[in-house]
């Protein structure tokens, strides 16, 4: 089976769906100031998947929209490169590095399993084994703009990463006065197994010196995203070689990603630049994740099955156990 389009191309004016995804963009960055624990990205997901479900959008709001979940989503990628901060994960040390790419190898493959053995399908699998190990929704979007999937597929694993992580978001914390572990190992137990970067500083906020190591861990996950899609288009090159339909050996804007997190690493860049680039870089991502979010059909979710949702929930404690295990371990 090729790599389809789902809904045919339109033609017309982007403004107005363009106009739409800036008002819910602008809401959702909003929230998140007011709110700093509260990813602008899971608010625009949601945002997006309220307005889809309690009006119908008219048609001429097509283009902008998939303008807004295509290409402003991938340059929103690249600029996460600026993010990654190579010295501060290789000061975790070749331990907790270890850790962090275990953690997402395993997870990512055992979710794929897991997704045959409950008859979920090949491509929603996909997306939530690729979310659910390395960085949520980001991951999500990233993995469909390498290997493109149902509409349908998207918003349900878009729904899962938010359902999931913002679970692990409040259950991480209420469970470590149960455990024995030091507040760094806290922090690697949350960076390491919590699905957004927001939600991992969410996680690791209340317990006072977890969260410089919580981000440096997560951000070694995010690291692992390039290598993980241009794995995933290399395999389809190789399912599809005499075809037109082959995707690039490696997408240009996995490319665009590391570039910018060689440029991050000369640290020549000056503060107000990296600053200016994060802010726009939340903007492109928030956009491209409403425009997902309008994808969303709250009755397909619900009619998703047992089988999903339990796919969601042992992926999360799989990953939240195999971290904690390594991290009393190793530590």
């Amino acid at each position: 089976m090729g790599i389809t389009r789902t809904t045919p191309r339109t033609s017309g004016s982007a403004v107005p769906g363009l106009v739409l995804v800036a008002a819910g963009v602008a809401v959702a960055m909003a929230v998140s100031l007011v709110q700093p624990s509260v990813s602008a990205l899971t608010v625009a997901v949601l945002l997006g998947a309220v307005v889809a479900n309690v009006m119908t959008l008219p048609q001429s709001m097509t283009p902008g929209i998939k303008l807004a979940g295509r290409r402003l989503l991938r340059l929103g990628v690249v600029l996460l490169g600026l993010k990654l901060v190579f010295q501060d994960v290789l000061k975790l040390g070749y331990e907790i590095l270890a850790l962090a790419v275990v953690a997402v190898v395993v997870t990512f493959v055992v979710t794929r399993w897991l997704g045959r053995v409950l008859g979920v399908s090949e491509g929603l699998s996909l997306l939530i084994a690729t979310g659910f190990s390395i960085c949520g929704a980001s991951a999500v979007a990233a993995m469909n703009s390498v290997r493109e999937q149902d509409e349908e597929d998207v918003a349900k694993a878009l729904g899962l990463v938010t359902l999931f992580g913002t679970i692990a978001m409040f259950s991480l914390p209420a469970l470590y006065s149960l455990t024995s572990l030091s507040p760094a190992q806290y922090g690697v137990w949350a960076g390491g197994s919590v699905h957004e970067v927001a939600q991992v500083v969410a996680a690791a906020g209340p317990v006072s010196g977890a969260l410089a190591i919580a981000v440096a861990v997560k951000l070694t996950r995010v690291v692992l995203l390039a290598p993980m899609l241009a794995a995933v288009s290399f395999a389809e090159r190789l399912k599809y070689p005499a075809t037109g339909q082959r995707p690039p050996l490696v997408p240009l804007f996995v490319l665009g990603f590391l570039a910018m997190a060689a440029v991050r690493a000369t640290g020549l860049l000056p503060e107000v630049v990296l600053t200016t680039a994060t802010f726009v870089d939340n903007v492109l991502l928030a956009a491209g994740m409403f425009a997902l979010g309008t994808a969303v059909r709250l009755r397909s979710l619900l009619r998703s099955g047992p089988a999903v949702l339990l796919l969601g929930l042992l992926s999360t404690v799989l990953i939240t156990v195999l971290v904690l295990t390594g991290t009393v371990l190793v530590s």
